[in-house]
């Protein structure tokens, strides 16, 4: 397994993280067992939005012998009322629901405090003057949560989160459909039956909050990677074509700021399949030439980071290098942070021999040589 550091928290995080909202489907052994075993497989990381008791005994139980070694995210604002999960800011059901959280996991620290599932400017600006946020900072203060975070599936909000100096991670919803999506306060947006045919490269709002989460510091883990599955079936999938997992997580580990992607897990089979992520080749992790065959979609002319220029004959990481351009060209000054990320690189885009190795590989059709000439241009001024 490997691991990555996450933004500005400085936790060592698994590139592949348990997402535990499927617990509760199955005998509390079955699941404890389940978690026992992402554990052996180095997952050290596991979100808990849920508000169900179920899911928060068993991972209660699960990891109380060995806390030490888990980060956990712990969700502020998930409640449990009248049997059912309901999402709220009323402070009477906050306290109480986060306190039996920390019961029920058998600890008295979560390592990420999150605020849980905040799409709306509206709820972004009302939990800063109900009361809300005071809680949040009031459990930092006091160690009942470790670092604050966030959730939230729109890229609005999670800019105005990366940027507003307590928000120190985000969980956000990443996968190749979703990134081309405009922001959207309803989620169920992400989950219609069918997207326009139009839909073409990155979203420029989502990748404008990519760029904000690098020059913050703020480090990102992923929720639905899969987008609930679709994207493992050709006849779901908005795109005409089925991804593997592995092509699926590759993708979501690609994205700027990105530490760990949090996949739900039924059986052992399916932890597996997460994992062998972390001994998979570059052909089984190659989302990119599957996507600009898929007939219902379009990346002619972006980067999306895939590596397939590799290997460079003057050893440019260009991939990594069109990433730092792609956050800097954003701005009218190239934000000190990225620039520094750019200089940190073993070998700079001036370095490029323009022999166009890398354009006759890239399934996109991206004039490479020219982009290593702008981004060398950029990055000397």
């Amino acid at each position: 397994m490997n691991y990555r550091i996450l933004g500005k928290t400085n936790l060592s995080v698994s590139e592949i993280g348990f997402g535990g909202e499927w617990l509760e489907r199955h005998p509390e052994e079955h699941s404890i067992e389940l978690i026992h075993y992402a554990g052996e497989k180095g997952i050290n990381i596991i979100d808990c939005w849920m508000a169900d008791p179920k899911s928060r005994d068993i991972i209660g139980k699960a990891i109380h012998e060995n806390r030490e070694k888990w980060i956990i995210q712990g969700h502020i604002g998930s409640t449990w009322q009248d049997g059912q999960y309901k999402r709220t800011r009323d402070m009477q059901y906050v306290k109480p629901a986060f306190e039996d959280l920390l019961e029920r996991l058998q600890t008295d620290y979560v390592d990420l405090g999150m605020i849980h599932y905040v799409d709306a400017l509206e709820d972004w600006n009302s939990l800063q003057t109900n009361g809300f946020l005071d809680y949040v900072k009031s459990l930092k203060k006091s160690g009942k949560i470790h670092h604050i975070g966030l959730s939230t599936h729109n890229p609005a909000i999670g800019k105005k989160a990366a940027e507003s100096g307590f928000v120190e991670m985000i969980l956000f919803s990443i996968n190749p459909a979703f990134d081309m999506l405009p922001a959207n306060e309803d989620i169920n947006a992400m989950f219609a039956d069918t997207f326009e045919e139009s839909l073409s490269g990155t979203d420029p709002e989502r990748a404008d909050f990519y760029r904000s989460c690098v020059v913050n510091n703020v480090g990102l883990t992923v929720m639905k990677p899969f987008a609930g599955g679709r994207l493992f079936n050709e006849k779901a999938s908005p795109f005409g074509i089925a991804l593997s997992p592995v092509q699926l997580i590759h993708y979501a580990l690609t994205r700027p700021a990105v530490g760990s992607v949090m996949c739900g897990y039924d059986e052992k089979w399916q932890i597996d399949a997460a994992v062998a992520y972390e001994s998979a080749d570059e052909k089984d992790k190659d989302y990119a030439t599957v996507l600009a065959k898929a007939p219902l979609h379009s990346c002619k002319g972006q980067c999306t980071y895939c590596g397939h220029c590799k290997p460079c004959p003057a050893n440019l990481d260009i991939a990594m290098i069109s990433k730092y351009y792609d956050l800097a060209v954003m701005q009218d000054k190239v934000p000190q942070t990225i620039r520094e990320h750019y200089l940190s690189l073993a070998h700079t885009a001036s370095e490029c021999l323009h022999c166009g190795a890398c354009e006759s590989r890239c399934p996109f059709e991206v004039k490479v040589s020219e982009r290593m000439q702008k981004a060398a241009e950029l990055f000397s001024k």
